[in-house]
């Protein structure tokens, strides 16, 4: 075999090499994205006086978590967050797996100097949930947004919790806070999907899924996450 024949062959060996790693390794990714979103949900535990009020998480029909690392001043670009949701089932109260979705322009007012946060949205009638099940949708257009309240002393009856569908926080050196949140458009990740459970799903064949046979060790971690942080309330 001459030079350039055994480097085309050592070339084309190397190429499959790559095709047979890749898919493994955006597995990885969607599974480590999946398990920031936990440590974001496990960060409201921790702090009950300037966390989410529990009634809102209670009375929560989905939730969005983006865990993601921006930086900016005043007004923080929200540009190409990702990050996973889940629906509750109003019957039993038990959480959906987690669908994979990507956030895409708009913009986050937040504090001066922020360096890093993580964007939680709580989706808190059926409509939202309908506007979730849709492949794209525009926050502040097709879903009306607001600043959620915060803190142990926030009432359930607020104007923000009977007028918006969604609630919107950050969580920013360990204190969450609600927050503005418009413009941005909330896509489903179909790839994200299909890398983490091994076949192509969209959203609503995600929250369809059996949790036997068992779920993948990260989902299943998030599910109960979401169970003991927000609990069923009729």
């Amino acid at each position: 075999m001459s030079h350039l024949a055994r480097f085309a062959h050592t070339v084309s060996a190397g190429s499959l090499v790559l095709v047979a790693l890749e898919p493994s390794a955006a597995a990885a990714q969607s599974a480590e994205r999946l398990r920031n979103a936990t440590a974001a949900l496990e960060a409201l535990v921790k702090t009950p006086d300037d966390a989410i009020p529990q009634h809102i998480l209670d009375r929560a029909e989905a939730i969005v978590v983006i865990p993601t690392l921006v930086k900016g001043g005043f007004i923080v670009g929200a540009e190409h967050g990702r990050g996973v949701m889940s629906v509750r089932d109003r019957t039993s109260g038990a959480w959906s797996p987690p669908a994979f979705v990507a956030m895409t322009g708009g913009s986050i007012g937040w504090q001066i100097g922020v360096q890093s946060t993580d964007l939680v949205l709580l989706v808190m009638n059926r409509d939202g949930v309908d506007d979730l099940l849709r492949t794209e949708f525009k926050l502040g257009a097709d879903a009306s947004v607001a600043a959620g309240p915060v803190g142990r002393s926030a009432q359930a009856g607020t104007d923000a919790t009977m007028n918006a569908k969604i609630l919107a926080y950050s969580r920013a050196r360990g204190l969450f806070a609600g927050l503005t949140v418009q413009g941005s458009t909330v896509r489903e990740d179909r790839d994200a999907n299909q890398e983490f459970y091994g076949r192509s799903l969209d959203t609503q064949a995600v929250f369809a899924l059996p949790a036997q046979p068992a779920l993948p060790p990260d989902a299943s971690t998030w599910r109960a996450a979401l169970t003991r942080i927000a609990p069923f309330s009729r």
